[in-house]
């Protein structure tokens, strides 16, 4: 690494802004479909519960897929999968828009899902792997990435769906189908590795007590995140181009504060009291999107701003989880992916048919106590915590004074198939 890069974030070599560039396209998979909601509940005649399946097969898939990503790329290297992923991606989101049924797209969304955990997972090692200054600057271009992708995402969706709600699928595909260009053309191919990843180590991972403290936690928050993303549109009563508004100001904030705000407040107030007081702040918006889920300007408003605390929260977390666990990042990204993923898959489903059972206040209220609970799950991870943040420090001095971390050459040779 070259210390003369060192603190800019945003100087890195080609590659890394390939797989950045797709990392963008990726995210823009998860708010799409958001301003299309209503619309395919529509014309298809199906229930919101239904619909949103969408984000359920989607995600749930992508979870368990993430069990397996770290052995796929170990046997056949890094770029490869890279390029799987987007290949996959790129035929089930067109075959998504081509579909004339609700159960078609649900079951296309769920290879699209497959597609993105080879993709998402990797992507993040390569990143980490190859990017300059430092590894929290790696995490925050990863991050930037997630939060351009999921502010762009749900406009494009807007306009395109504004035309059909075909059309944002197939944006998505030819948007996916550049980045595979990028990615095969400006991505080096690497050796396979000399140590090859097991199909149990994510959950062996599990094991330790860090790792599975910030996962369960990271479920936890996943579960009010996703109700928000996946649920809201519904009882905002808008038409496709003013609800990919609204989520595109939601996704500003998200990458506003991914990038800014997260290393401001973890510089201020050190990681462990930003985490508590974010999700605190957070689980607060998400009560008052519960009383107020019947009044639409406050429902607006309340959406952008809790972008501010999913942006801090996903830049920490990434980093934390990274430190935290004494294994390879990538099998502590698969086995973080796999926990966190399956509350985010599980809770736009379970929106529909509470609001279906009971009423639409419901499924945020339990949005808001799943925070609550993610909030004493950390607690038990608290030495966790400050460990990751010291040990984060270290190796950030490393990259400013042009060393090589051991634990990220490590993490290089794991993910990338270099050999020292």
């Amino acid at each position: 690494m070259s210390g003369g890069s060192a603190g800019n974030p945003f100087r890195q070599p080609k590659a890394v802004w390939a797989v950045a560039f797709a990392c963008v396209i990726s995210f823009m998979g998860i708010g799409l479909v958001d301003p299309i909601l209503p619309a395919i509940s529509e014309d298809l005649n199906a229930s919101p519960s239904q619909v949103t399946l969408l984000f359920t097969s989607y995600l749930v898939i992508m979870a368990v897929a993430m069990l397996v990503t770290g052995w796929v790329s170990s046997r056949i290297g890094a770029k490869r999968t890279l390029i799987a992923g987007l290949v996959l991606i790129v035929v089930f989101s067109a075959l998504a828009g081509s579909s004339d049924s609700i159960g078609g797209i649900i079951g296309f969304r769920a290879g699209w899902g497959l597609g993105n955990s080879l993709f998402v997972a990797t992507s993040l090692a390569v990143i980490v792997a190859a990017a300059s200054g430092g590894f929290s600057g790696a995490i925050i271009l990863y991050e930037a990435a997630l939060g351009v992708g999921i502010a762009v995402g749900p406009l494009l969706g807007g306009l395109l769906g504004h035309i059909s709600w075909r059309g944002p699928f197939y944006g998505v595909a030819v948007l996916m189908a550049i980045a595979l260009v990028a990615t095969i053309t400006l991505v080096r191919a690497q050796p396979k590795p000399a140590r090859k990843t097991g199909l149990l180590d994510p959950i062996k991972a599990l094991r330790h007590r860090g790792l599975l403290v910030m996962s369960l936690t990271a479920l936890c928050y996943n579960w009010g995140f996703f109700t928000v993303l996946g649920y809201a549109p519904f009882p905002m009563g808008l038409h496709a181009i003013e609800l990919g508004l609204v989520f595109t100001g939601w996704g500003l904030m998200v990458a506003i504060f991914s990038v800014a705000g997260a290393p401001w407040l973890q510089r201020k107030f050190g990681l462990a009291p930003t985490l508590y007081g974010n999700l605190a702040l957070f689980a607060v918006v998400i009560f008052v999107i519960a009383a107020f889920t019947d009044n639409p300007a406050v429902l607006v408003a309340a959406v952008i701003v809790a972008g501010i605390f999913i942006g801090i929260n996903n830049t920490l977390t990434t980093q934390a989880v990274m430190m935290v666990a004494p294994v390879e990042r990538p099998v502590a990204s698969a086995a973080y992916g796999f926990v966190r993923f399956i509350g985010g898959g599980l809770a736009p489903f379970a929106a529909g048919k509470l609001a279906e059972s009971f009423n639409v206040h419901v499924p945020f209220l339990i949005g808001a106590c799943s925070i609550v609970l993610g909030i004493v799950i950390l607690a038990f991870g608290h030495r966790d915590l400050v460990r990751a943040e010291r040990k984060q420090v270290e190796v950030d001095a490393h990259a400013r004074e042009g060393e090589e971390d051991a634990e990220l050459t490590e993490a290089t040779e794991a993910s990338t198939g270099t050999v020292s």
